[in-house]
């Protein structure tokens, strides 16, 4: 049974999870043998943190709300210690962990939860895997197929260095107050690249100025930004619009520009 514990501020985006099955299943998604200390972000009214307790050995919570904080405080002891008061967005993740890989899980706000996994993706050597919640569009647009049409800008930046699994969709009557839309847990898993075989900064400008005109062509699209040559746009590529390409795909454009 979930009683309201902390009135969820607007201005922090909050919809706290009331219904324990799905934050048990949540909690789940990460595996519990691995030996890596786990980081959830928002842990908010601690719904995910009761069943992260029971299968993370080595859990840290951060929590930007300082009644969240409190509250998080007196009803987890055995987090002593390991209760971080800070904006996941600007908090020092090398530090907090030095020298160590973790995970990361969390019932993350919508209005940063992309600018969460871009910074998990900064952090990506020492970030295995990283899983959680968020809007459903969202997970789906992270998740989709690289070449399709729901494929965008943080499709490839994440797929290029990650795997990533849609598991499953949570109905907005899951949250207290509910979302307007629906909300969708996803893991993502590193991959074995080591390197894109093309200049990294380049790459993240390629995909995202095609991305930013993705009804047009990559001829049309990237030369109202970049002077293309006709011998550069007479490869076949040029033909292609940003969404149909992967990213493989978009190294081999990166390195044609060049």
């Amino acid at each position: 049974m979930y009683h309201r514990r902390i009135q969820p501020k607007k201005s922090l985006g909050q919809h706290f999870l009331k219904d324990f099955s799905i934050a048990e299943k949540i909690a789940a998604v990460l595996p519990s043998d691995t030996g890596l200390p786990t980081l959830e972000v928002g842990a908010g009214t601690g719904i995910l943190t009761r069943f992260l307790i029971k299968t993370q050995k080595d859990l840290t919570v951060v929590e930007l709300d300082k009644t969240s904080v409190a509250y998080l405080a007196s009803h987890y002891p055995e987090l002593k210690g390991r209760i971080i008061e800070a904006d996941f967005l600007t908090l020092d993740l090398t530090s907090l962990f030095p020298s160590q890989q973790f995970m990361i899980t969390g019932n993350y706000p919508y209005n940063i939860s992309s600018q969460i996994l871009f910074k998990v993706l900064e952090h990506r050597d020492l970030i295995p895997l990283c899983a959680g919640m968020l809007q459903k569009e969202v997970a789906e647009r992270i998740a989709s197929k690289q070449g399709t049409r729901t494929s965008g800008i943080i499709t490839i930046l994440l797929q290029a260095w990650y795997d990533v699994e849609y598991l499953f969709t949570v109905e907005p009557d899951a949250f207290d107050p509910p979302p307007k839309v629906r909300s969708a847990v996803i893991r993502m898993k590193r991959n074995s690249r080591t390197t894109l075989g093309c200049s990294e900064s380049h790459f993240r400008t390629v995909v995202k100025t095609a991305f930013n005109q993705r009804r047009k062509t990559l001829r049309n699209s990237l030369s109202a930004h970049i002077a293309l040559k006709p011998e550069v746009t007479a490869n076949l590529i040029f033909n292609l619009r940003p969404e149909q390409l992967s990213v493989e795909q978009f190294i081999e454009l990166t390195n044609i520009l060049k």
